[in-house]
């Protein structure tokens, strides 16, 4: 089957919104905090990125990292996050809830796709530690889900790929498999050529040194291990790559 190609880059700034846009990408997941998994952005964040980027803008809604099992506040908080988005001019969100058992939580998926209506609907990685991949893909097609990322139920999508594979063909065009987790242009040319994915999602980010010149290094704010003296970006020039060579230009 002929699919249409889709290249989705993540971003958690707006500087990196707009880098991504200009190098070419197809549509944005718009989140905070990349380096936990990503979490739901700020109200001024996508404000801001809705003003500055005529594309397609999905919000990743996820009130925390860790686990997918919620507690009723923070579903309260999901669902009245994806009303606030979808008013504030988001063309999707990107949601999921499991059950302990490590099923989809399907009477909370219902409730979330019907706050969305109208909007697109993507099933995040909640998929990739669900317990049966096979089982939740033909939940979430009588949902009404558009779109499923995952990365194969592994750590990136190459560990994944005869998963992906298997997913692809199972889906049959029902709905959308995004593949992510280590994309770049190199995984994105392979992966179309041994499993014929065409739609990825990806962030190309790279490491920016602060342009403070004062540095107190004794102080650490975050994750051990992380410098406070470092930020991330998008990489436009691999965002562009990655676009080439999905585009087969």
């Amino acid at each position: 089957m002929n699919r249409k190609s889709k290249l989705e880059v993540c971003v958690d700034s707006v500087e990196s919104a707009i880098i991504a846009k200009e190098a070419g990408a197809d549509c944005l997941e718009v989140c905070s905090n990349l380096l936990i998994g990503g979490t739901t952005p700020g109200v001024s964040q996508f404000k801001q990125i809705r003003k500055a980027c005529r594309i397609k803008l999905n919000v990743l809604v996820r009130p925390r990292a860790g686990d997918f099992l919620y507690t009723d506040a923070e579903f309260r908080m999901i669902r009245e996050d994806i009303q606030m988005f979808r008013e504030l001019g988001a063309d999707g969100v990107v949601a999921g809830c499991l059950l302990e058992d490590g099923n989809l939580d399907l009477n909370r998926m219902k409730e979330l796709r019907s706050c969305a209506h109208g909007l697109q609907f993507t099933l995040h990685r909640a998929f990739d530690v669900c317990l049966d991949p096979e089982r939740a893909l033909e939940e979430a097609v009588s949902l009404g889900v558009d779109t499923i990322l995952t990365s194969g139920q592994a750590s990136d999508c190459m560990a994944g790929k005869e998963v992906l594979k298997r997913l692809l063909a199972l889906a049959g065009g029902r709905i959308e498999i995004l593949v992510g987790s280590g994309v770049n242009a190199e995984v994105i040319r392979l992966m179309k050529e041994d499993i014929h994915a065409s739609s990825f999602h990806m962030s190309g980010k790279r490491r920016v040194d602060s342009g403070m010149v004062y540095r107190n290094e004794r102080v650490n704010m975050g994750l051990p291990g992380l410098s406070e003296f470092e930020i991330f970006r998008t990489d436009g020039e691999e965002i562009r790559r990655a676009g080439m060579i999905l585009r087969g230009e």
